[in-house]
């Protein structure tokens, strides 16, 4: 945490103030509507530095007052809430058939949700020219709001480098994309921020910031899209690993014997329990896949024993996967998000008696799974929370004043 002095200012007094805000901020969001004693009491700030931050940040309309409380000892104070109305965060997902978009303002509340068709094996030109064209659409919408676009960040399905650059997206069929410059040079530098990383990274932000595991500093999120892919949060951080490319868990090997995989390997996890399993069908068609999991739901429904005997095996499948994420992180946990959400009545029983089954901790070592409430969109929403966080970095719009 950082507390003013009164003593010498550093050299970078600047950076510091803006950390200052950004904690005051943070505060706000987290605890609103809250007043000025109280952002000193929970930051650790005195009250003459906390009273210029939030002139600062009242300044620039990020917070404004809500009028006075009498709930409590003393005299009534004035209380703070975010306001951020000149602002948005845009997050925009990639996936196989569709491209999403999403809008949210500094508190998460959504402005708009916007979801297109896109196909999968397009070039990365063609590809670029038909998102930015979503982006573009969304930046105008939010002009003629009178919001100034914070950032933007990309989901995509594949490995993301520490860089921003696509390496892989087996299920776009592009490889070593700069998609973030691709698009900038699209949009004709736009004037924000352009960030790309991997689906699942950006779903679990979401999640941990808006979801099921809204403040959970250790949750996994799998993606149950194509292919299985995890965003893991340890410490209350997102872990990319050293290259970027962790949370690969739907090429994790349960049986050697088991069906082929898209990669070349058998019985991985994607093999195994992601949407091609569930269909029982190695490479189904991503335009179809929404259509025919509404038929297997349906039959689940029904009570189909044949449909029954397949979420099974899926669900035990999964779990197994699970249980070794329990094993290695011991995260709070686990959401299952994507295509998962609507099978979760039959998949997620199975799912959780094999994770009970696998972990060496008892009960698991308190690991629950869950189903995501964010549904489709958590990615883009995902990317939306990326710019967010970025606030609690220190990066705010504006300049820095330098008076305390």
């Amino acid at each position: 945490m950082i507390t003013s002095t009164t003593g010498p200012q550093p050299a970078d007094f600047a950076d510091v103030r803006a950390t200052n805000l950004a904690v005051v901020l943070r505060f706000v969001r987290e605890h609103a509507p809250c007043s000025r004693a109280d952002i000193a009491a929970g930051t650790g700030l005195n009250k003459a530095t906390v009273s210029s931050l939030v002139a600062d940040l009242i300044d620039r309309r990020l917070v404004r007052e809500t009028g006075l409380t009498e709930n409590r000892v003393g005299r009534p104070a004035t209380m703070l809430v975010l306001d951020g109305s000149p602002y948005a965060a845009i997050g925009v997902e990639i996936n196989v058939d569709y491209v999403s978009a999403v809008a949210t303002d500094l508190a998460g509340e959504r402005l708009l949700a916007w979801r297109r068709s896109f196909s999968a094996g397009e070039s990365v030109n063609q590809g670029v020219a038909n998102v930015a064209a979503v982006i573009r659409r969304v930046v105008n919408r939010m002009a003629k709001e009178e919001r100034q676009v914070l950032g933007l960040a990309v989901a995509v399905p594949g490995l993301v480098d520490v860089n921003g650059t696509v390496r892989i997206a087996p299920n776009l069929g592009w490889r070593d994309a700069d998609l973030g410059g691709d698009l900038a040079k699209a949009l004709r530098d736009p004037g924000f921020a352009i960030q790309v990383d991997n689906d699942a990274n950006l779903a679990a932000l979401a999640e941990q910031r808006f979801g099921a595991g809204a403040g959970a500093s250790d949750l996994v999120y799998l993606t149950g899209q194509m292919g299985v892919g995890a965003g893991v949060i340890l410490d209350g951080r997102l872990r990319r690993g050293r290259l970027g490319y962790s949370g690969e868990l739907g090429h994790v090997q349960l049986d050697p014997e088991g069906p082929a995989c898209r990669c070349g390997r058998r019985g991985c996890l994607e093999a195994m329990a992601g949407v091609g399993a569930v269909l029982r069908r190695a490479d189904p068609s991503p335009a179809e896949i929404e259509i025919e999991l509404e038929e297997v739901v349906r039959s689940a429904r029904a009570g189909d024993e044949a449909t029954l005997s397949t979420l099974g095996a899926v669900g035990a499948a999964l779990g197994r996967g699970v249980s070794i994420i329990a094993n290695l992180l011991n995260p709070q946990l686990i959401v299952l998000g994507g295509y998962y959400v609507p099978l979760a009545p039959w998949l997620l029983p199975p799912a959780r008696a094999a994770v009970l089954d696998g972990a060496i901790a008892p009960q698991a070592g308190g690991c629950q799974v869950v189903a995501s409430t964010l549904g489709h969109d958590a990615a883009a929403l995902g990317g939306a929370a990326r710019v967010l966080d970025s606030f609690d970095s220190g990066r705010l719009p504006g300049g820095i004043s330098r008076t305390s």
